[in-house]
């Protein structure tokens, strides 16, 4: 049911990026401080954004949950269950 759902996602995902890139088939120029790129079609930079975050997300999540609470063993959790202050 996970996988479903996730290829539904995923197919969600590349149908918005395929009807926005034809409605929108104008190339864009991006431009960072006083760096000025060639012009390139919108549905590359919308796709390249969405790769780059979620190749981000992935790497940083288990950085992130590293440094969480540290899960109990089963055996702890059950000992502070009945012997709670």
């Amino acid at each position: 049911m996970k996988t479903l759902i996730l290829a539904v996602i995923v197919g969600a995902w590349i149908s918005a990026i395929a009807l926005l890139s034809i409605q929108n088939a104008k190339g864009v120029t991006l431009q960072f401080l006083a760096f000025k790129s060639v012009e390139i079609p919108f549905g590359l930079v919308l796709t390249s954004s969405v790769v780059v975050g979620m190749v981000g997300t992935a790497l940083l999540l288990p950085v992130l949950r590293a440094g969480g609470s540290r899960r109990l063993k089963k055996s702890d959790r059950y000992e502070n269950e009945f012997y709670e202050e």
